[in-house]
């Protein structure tokens, strides 16, 4: 028995505690596989948009276009902004299948947004990733979206659904476009699938990255009108506004 449960322990430590840092190889000496001072060096969003955690000088403030337009989801939470070396933790898992990686940022933002709930921020009682296309998800072969929100929903204990939302059409690649041209873009793009009830139910949608916030103010569109009482949104980064900082 006393051999058994040393065992045991050996493999805890081994596998919670002897672990590489995927940034910078060393050894990271904590539960997951990224060493204090490379989480330190993360970009961590410390004032954004109130509504669409869009980066901004000061704490508190809300930016002109939810000020001018309020979105259909009702916030975004996301722990950085889209920069080094975050975004290239996050290429390696959306591009070349470094589901290591993927599976380390779910797990870190499952820990953020543990400590958001315990602050008082309402929690979903269902999880949604964005869909991708079927042209994207050949080529890739899996959804990032659907990967994160599997992973986060263990972390965070709520559950989470990949048939609830469709995408209708193959839409061209949104990088590049303008704001008003995603919005375009994304017209008639997703629709409701035929499982999970969303009358009255509080639902986060899944991400890697916001951009302009195009996606997700189409899928909390069709989300409210199926029934949805509050949509947000969930993602790893919110990208600065095109020449800021």
């Amino acid at each position: 028995m006393h051999c058994q449960l040393q065992l045991k322990n050996m493999v805890y430590k081994c596998a919670n505690i002897n672990q590489r840092c995927l940034l910078c190889n060393e050894t990271t000496e904590q539960p997951y596989p990224l060493c204090v001072a490379c989480e330190v060096e993360l970009p961590w969003l410390d004032d954004g948009c109130q509504v669409c955690a869009l980066p901004l000088p000061m704490h508190g403030l809300t930016c002109a276009q939810c000020t001018r337009r309020v979105p259909a989801f009702h916030r975004v939470e996301a722990p950085w902004h889209y920069g080094f070396p975050l975004d290239a933790l996050i290429s390696r898992f959306k591009y070349n299948s470094q589901w290591p990686t993927g599976r380390l940022l779910a797990q870190l933002l499952g820990r953020w947004l543990m400590h958001r709930f315990s602050e008082g921020l309402p929690r979903p009682t269902l999880l949604l990733p964005v869909p991708l296309s079927r042209r994207k998800l050949r080529q890739r072969g899996y959804n990032q979206a659907a990967m994160l929100a599997r992973w986060l929903a263990r972390h965070i204990g709520i559950p989470c659904t990949e048939r609830s939302l469709k995408r209708l059409v193959d839409t061209p690649a949104q990088q590049g476009l303008k704001a008003r041209e995603r919005k375009r873009n994304l017209r008639h793009a997703f629709a409701i699938g035929d499982t999970q009830p969303l009358e009255g139910r509080h639902v986060a949608l899944i991400d890697d990255v916001l951009t302009t916030g195009a996606t997700a103010q189409a899928i909390a569109s069709v989300l409210l009108k199926a029934g949805a009482r509050r949509v947000d949104v969930y993602c790893l980064a919110r990208t600065a506004k095109p020449g800021s900082a």
